[in-house]
């Protein structure tokens, strides 16, 4: 039987002393792509932040599996090290720090835990331009401080950038569709479903519809109160977008 990659266990948790995850349940198999969807205040993104382990979320009782290793057990490092990645959906500015040599020391972090050769500074810089290219992101901005000063689709192409060059096992993606237009939001998607194998994962987090006609997941999650309420496949999303989450609250 395969290992799930991840596999979260009626997971409670709270921030100061309000519960935020209320008896959580979900399984992600390698090559899925699930969505979860949700009223605002629900705690969808606060399910991200315990997955990552931010500072003052607490786990009060549940597990939480990834690649059958007990996730809550590591520290936020461990976590990306071991292949989480979380996409931000409102990313740090950390000013005096070059978005070359940020993602360098990134990416050799991840290969010396993987026992990998590091890159110097010429491959990586190769590596980098090839990739940044992909995502239509200019050589210029590469040489900015990272986050500083970014428009709001900048930030998302960042945050894939990111995705392509570390190749997590498990990405989160926190509304990625925040604050993008049309053309930002294609450019964005296509750079995720690029990244698509049978051997990673996503969980996309968002409101709208319309980011799931460009990142077609497997699986939609509506959350709500704390813990998932129902979960369908991608009509679901569409059902939501019609008649909102009124009905779907009555039935919990």
């Amino acid at each position: 039987m395969t290992t799930p990659l991840l596999e979260i266990k009626n997971l409670h948790a709270k921030v100061e002393d309000k519960e935020i995850i209320k008896g959580l349940n979900l399984t992600i198999n390698a090559g899925e792509v699930h969505a979860i969807m949700g009223p605002n205040g629900a705690g969808k993104s606060s399910l991200s932040y315990v997955l990552s382990g931010k500072d003052g979320y607490i786990v009060t009782s549940g597990s939480v599996k990834f690649k059958g290793q007990d996730l809550l057990s590591m520290s936020t490092e461990e976590r990306a090290r071991n292949g989480l990645f979380l996409s931000m959906q409102y990313p740090t500015e950390i000013p005096g720090v070059v978005v070359s040599n940020f993602l360098k020391q990134s990416l050799n972090s991840i290969l010396k835990h993987r026992g990998e050769k590091e890159l110097d500074t010429i491959a990586f810089m190769k590596y980098l331009k090839q990739k940044a290219s992909q995502l239509n992101i200019s050589p210029e901005m590469l040489k900015r401080f990272v986050n500083v000063g970014f428009s709001g689709g900048e930030k998302k192409r960042f945050e894939t950038l990111q995705m392509a060059l570390l190749k997590p096992d498990f990405c989160i993606l926190d509304e990625i569709d925040s604050g993008l237009d049309i053309d930002a939001l294609k450019t964005v998607s296509d750079g995720v479903n690029a990244l698509r194998t049978k051997e990673n994962a996503f969980l996309v987090i968002t409101h709208y519809q319309r980011l799931l006609d460009h990142i077609e997941p497997d699986i939609v999650h509506i959350f709500a109160d704390g813990h998932i309420i129902k979960s369908g496949d991608k009509s679901l999303a569409t059902e939501l977008e019609q008649s909102g989450y009124t009905d779907f609250l009555k039935e919990e």
